[in-house]
């Protein structure tokens, strides 16, 4: 298969994939797909992510802490009788011990989040102020982190625009041109400006084929600053949601190009060669 994809965000260190890891790797090269990004969420899944990578030759980790998951450093603070005491000196200094390793190359996934989360492990997980204001600077560290060591930089984002925006205006630095990227991005112009201006990639995902505000958004994208994402095992494509064929694998990026091929209405050729362009540019790869 000539036409090369890459996946530049798959969470294949999440335990769906304990037992279906191999198949669903060798499966994703079968379909044209060169290269698979895994991030972090946590300390623990980063460290997994990093063993991955070194056991596949095609897949590469990026290492951090999800702003979800800065609620145990949070609640760790205003608790001290909590069972998981961490902090984030301590995460910091797990996290730059793995950001050394040959096979990562980024920073993320990091930034802000303020959904409010049915489905948690967390007991009485809320949005306070106090929880906002340790996101920020867990954001803080993890992009001052990507800066020391060059790495890029995957942002995370969910109903926090102006916030992360202000943050990000703060601590940007020239040389987070093109090493940076909108994962999963909200259909929102205002964020596809600040990325044209500061040259940001923006992830689109399988949502793309649901239609709605991510097909028009997609459509707005210029080719030179979009990148493919399956964030498996999520967001799992038409056709394959109906007929329910979960969980998503990096081996669905073909449909998600095909996808948005036919909103720009170019070739799919044209979307692989420039999304996987963009990726190894992004990534150094």
């Amino acid at each position: 298969m000539n036409t090369i994809y890459i996946d530049t965000h798959c969470h294949l260190n999440f335990k769906r994939f304990n037992k279906t890891r191999d198949q669903a790797v060798m499966e994703a090269q079968r379909q044209g797909v060169g290269a698979c990004i895994v991030p972090g969420t946590d300390i623990i899944s980063s460290q997994k992510a990093v063993e991955i990578a070194a056991q596949y030759p095609q897949v590469y980790a990026a290492v951090g802490v999800h702003p979800h998951h800065v609620y145990v450093s949070q609640q760790s603070t205003v608790n001290s009788s909590q069972s998981e005491d961490r902090s984030q000196k301590t995460d910091m200094e797990e996290l730059e011990k793995l950001v050394i390793h040959p096979k990562v190359v980024a920073v993320g996934e990091v930034g802000l989040d303020r959904h409010e989360y049915e489905e948690t492990k967390y007991e009485n997980y809320q949005i306070s102020e106090e929880f906002m204001q340790a996101q920020k600077s867990y954001f803080r560290s993890q992009i001052n982190l990507a800066k020391k060591y060059e790495k890029a930089l995957i942002l995370h984002n969910r109903e926090t625009k102006r916030e992360l925006l202000a943050v990000l205006g703060e601590e940007w630095a020239e040389s987070m041109r093109f090493r940076t990227v909108f994962h999963c991005s909200e259909p929102d112009e205002e964020l596809l400006a600040y990325a044209q201006v500061h040259n940001i990639y923006i992830g689109i995902d399988g949502d793309v084929t649901y239609g709605g505000d991510k097909a028009q958004f997609a459509l707005k994208v210029p080719l030179e600053l979009l990148v493919l994402e399956t964030d498996s095992p999520f967001l799992l494509p038409e056709p394959l949601r109906a007929q329910k064929l979960y969980p998503n694998t990096p081996s669905n990026i073909p449909l998600i190009a095909q996808c948005i091929a036919d909103i720009k209405g170019v070739a799919v050729e044209e979307v692989a060669r420039a999304t996987t362009e963009n990726a190894r540019k992004l990534f150094h790869l």
